[in-house]
C-alpha cells in the first residue's frame, strides 16, 4: 500500500479483495492471502515493529558496497547526517498509549506522534536517504514524556552501533550545539555542522562581536564572493573559541554566512559551530553542507507529507504500535523509491515521463487496475511503452 502511494486503506483493500484469484500483489509482490482491512490493522497493532528497522542499515550497507553510495562523501570521505525532529500525527479524540500530549489554550488535551529523523543527504543529490526513525514517545517504566533531545541521543548512539566505521557529519539546528550534544558527538567520532543562534548562545555571539569589532585578537577572518543577481556572499570564521560562558565549554570553530542583495540589504544570516578547523580553502563548501539541513524538510518530510505518501493521514492509530508501524512502512517505501532513483535505468525512464511525483504513482495505480504483470520491471516496461490504440469494436 505505501510502496503504490495509495491515500486509503480501506479503498486499497476493496481494489484488491476482488480479484484475490489473479491480482498484482500476489504476482508482482508474493503477497499469497489478502488479510481484511480490520485484520491488516489488528495484526499490525498487535506485533512489535522494530525489527523492521534493521531493513534501513541492510539496504545502506547495500548502497556502500555496491560503491553507489560513494557519490554522497562530502568532505573529506565523510558523509552528511541530517537529524531532525517532525510531527506527524495529532487529535484531540484519537490517541494510543505512545501518545504524548499537550494542554491547549481552550482547556483541552491534544494527543500527537513525533520522531527524531536522521537522514544521508548530499547538497548535489536530490535523493535523500532516511535512516531509521526514532520516535518520541513515553518511555517504558517512566511517567514522564520523552522530549527530541532524549531522542537524539538515542538515535546517535544507534547510528554509530550500525555504522561503526562510516565517517560522518552530524547537521542539525540550534536544539544540538549544547555542550552535552557536542560531548557525545565527539565521543562518538562524528564531526558536526550544527546552527549557533545569538540568543541560543549569548556568550558566543560576544566574543564574537568583540572579534568583529577589533576589541580582542584579530581572529575573525572573512571571505566575499558574488553571486548570481549581483548577491554578495559574506563568509566570516574563527576556530578555537568557547562554545558557551563556562570554563568546561567545549572549544569549537565558528562559521558564518550572510548574503545581501544587489541593494545591500541583508536578506540572510545563519551561523554554525563545527569541529572541523575552517580556512579560506574549505568554509564556502563546509556552509553548503550546513546548509543542506534543509533537505530533510525539503524534500524529506515535505515530501513524505505533501507529495504523495500522505504521512501525516491517520491509516490506522490502534492501540500499541500501529500508527508508528505505519510509519516505518512508509518512510521503508520512501527509501526503496529514492534507491530506485538513483540506481535503476528502467525506473529512471519511466519517472521522467512524469513531471509530478504524485501523477508518476498515479498512473501506476491506474495500470495495477487494468493490466496483470508477472514482475515489477513489466510494470516499468509499460510505463515506458507508447499508447496502445484501440481496435474499433
Amino acid at each position: 500500500m505505501f510502496y503504490l502511494q495509495d491515500p486509503s486503506l480501506l479503498e486499497f483493500q476493496r481494489r484488491f479483495q476482488d480479484q484475490i484469484q489473479s491480482n498484482n500483489l500476489s504476482s508482482v509482490f508474493e503477497v499469497q492471502q489478502i488479510p481484511s482491512d480490520s485484520q491488516l490493522r489488528e495484526v499490525v497493532d498487535r506485533h512489535d515493529y522494530r525489527p523492521l528497522v534493521g531493513v534501513f542499515s541492510e539496504y545502506l550497507r547495500r548502497l556502500q558496497r555496491s560503491k553507489e553510495l560513494e557519490q554522497y562523501q562530502f568532505y573529506d570521505g565523510k558523509y552528511l547526517i541530517t537529524v531532525d525532529g517532525s510531527e506527524y500525527f495529532n487529535s484531540e479524540s484519537v490517541h494510543c498509549p505512545l501518545c504524548l500530549s499537550r494542554n491547549k489554550s481552550s482547556g483541552s488535551v491534544e494527543y500527537y506522534h513525533q520522531a527524531v529523523q536522521p537522514a544521508l543527504v548530499h547538497p548535489d543529490h536530490r535523493q535523500v536517504l532516511p535512516l531509521a526513525p526514532e520516535f518520541i514517545r513515553v518511555q517504558d517504566g517512566s511517567n514522564k514524556q520523552d522530549c527530541e533531545t532524549n531522542a537524539s541521543r538515542r538515535v546517535l548512539q544507534r547510528i554509530r552501533g550500525e555504522h561503526p566505521q562510516l565517517p560522518m557529519i552530524i547537521v542539525a539546528d540550534s536544539l544540538y550545539s549544547t555542550a552535552p550534544c557536542v560531548g557525545q558527538l565527539k565521543e562518538l567520532r562524528f564531526s558536526f555542522l550544527l546552527v549557533a543562534k545569538p540568543g541560543d548562545h549569548k556568550s558566543l555571539f560576544t566574543d564574537i562581536e568583540g572579534l568583529r569589532r577589533g576589541g580582542m585578537l584579530e581572529r575573525l577572518e572573512r571571505k566575499e564572493k558574488t553571486g548570481r543577481r549581483y548577491r554578495r556572499y559574506l563568509y566570516e570564521w574563527t576556530n578555537q573559541i568557547a562554545l558557551g560562558a563556562d570554563a568546561k565549554s567545549p572549544l569549537v570553530n565558528f562559521m558564518q554566512l550572510s548574503i545581501f542583495d544587489a541593494q545591500g540589504k541583508k536578506t540572510f544570516t545563519n551561523s554554525w559551530v563545527t569541529d572541523i578547523q575552517l580556512g579560506g580553502e574549505n568554509v564556502e563548501s563546509l556552509v553548503r553542507g550546513a546548509r543542506a539541513r534543509w533537505k530533510i524538510e525539503n524534500e524529506g518530510f515535505n515530501t513524505l507529507k505533501n507529495y504523495g505518501y500522505h504521512l501525516e493521514h491517520n491509516f490506522g492509530h490502534g492501540e500499541k504500535y500501529l500508527s508508528e508501524a505505519f510509519f516505518v512502512l512508509n518512510l521503508l517505501a520512501f527509501f526503496v523509491h529514492q534507491i530506485l532513483e538513483l540506481v535503476d535505468e528502467l525506473y529512471q525512464k519511466a519517472r521522467a515521463g512524469f513531471g509530478a511525483r504524485i501523477e508518476f504513482w498515479n498512473a501506476i495505480r491506474a495500470t495495477f487496475r487494468f493490466f496483470l504483470f508477472a514482475e515489477w520491471d513489466q510494470v516499468l516496461q509499460r510505463m515506458n511503452a507508447p499508447p496502445q490504440p484501440m481496435s474499433p469494436a
